[in-house]
């Protein structure tokens, strides 16, 4: 059996129960040296064999799963944050399933939560933002055309882009042609919830800038929009006494 796990946004106590046991009861586990606390390895056990991902090809991933598979051993193919965002899973599972392995998903918790939590950000602000839009800046992986930074610029929602600190000229220039104003509150997130985690408050304008002047060049989130900075927003209806809701009748 192979278990694919979300590692969490950093901190090895952010993976979840269920992620920890599999960890614990792993004979093999694969991980993504470049980006997984290595604290979280201190989970397995002793006779436990361990592979980093960073210096592997797909095919050596999927090499290891078959050999343990063979073996009667159990793998964990732990991600960092949660492996449905950027993760390629779906190229290994589909490879799993023509050779008949079986395989699950244990989700976890993804950055884009943990930086949100490193700003102390409500993403989804009442009349301020109701939406949040995951995103990256194209490199070596193209995005869609019609997933460009101007066209989801458009709709003044949140937004929290990966993979893309290195490009940051590029993207306040995108944001901006979209029709965020230069001032647009944004922020900087460097490995949310790792014990060197850094934060930096900053404009759409500002974003390339102050990460020069931080020194900050990969492993960050960028996050865009009204709702970074708070303000003014509509308070909840959820806890209004005038509102009536399913569970409480509305106060007069």
């Amino acid at each position: 059996m192979v278990h694919f796990v979300g590692a969490g946004p950093g901190a090895a106590d952010l993976i979840t129960v269920r992620g920890k046991q599999l960890l614990e009861e792993a004979d093999v586990v694969i991980y993504a040296g470049s980006l997984v606390n290595p604290q979280l390895l201190e989970y397995t056990k002793d006779v436990c064999t361990i592979h980093n991902s960073a210096k592997m090809t797909l095919e050596e991933v999927i090499s290891v799963m078959t050999r343990a598979e063979e073996e009667g051993k159990t793998t964990v193919r732990l991600h960092t944050g949660d492996p449905c965002i950027y993760g390629a899973i779906r190229e290994q599972m589909d490879l799993l399933d023509e050779k008949g392995i079986h395989y699950d998903y244990t989700p976890g918790v993804s950055a884009f939560c943990g930086a949100a939590s490193a700003m102390d950000v409500e993403y989804t602000l009442p009349d301020v933002s109701q939406s949040v839009i995951i995103t990256r800046m194209e490199g070596r992986t193209p995005v869609p055309p019609k997933e460009s930074i101007q066209s989801f610029a458009a709709h003044h929602a949140t937004m929290v882009v990966f993979l893309s600190t290195g490009m940051l000229d590029e993207l306040s220039r995108r944001l901006i042609e979209g029709g965020y104003e230069p001032d647009t509150p944004a922020a900087i997130v460097y490995k949310a919830t790792w014990p060197d985690e850094k934060t930096f408050s900053c404009t759409v304008g500002t974003l390339a800038e102050t990460a020069r002047e931080n020194n900050i060049t990969k492993t960050a989130l960028m996050l865009i929009g009204d709702a970074v900075k708070g303000g003014k927003y509509d308070r909840s209806k959820l806890y209004d006494p005038t509102f009536t809701t399913e569970f409480r009748k509305a106060q007069s």
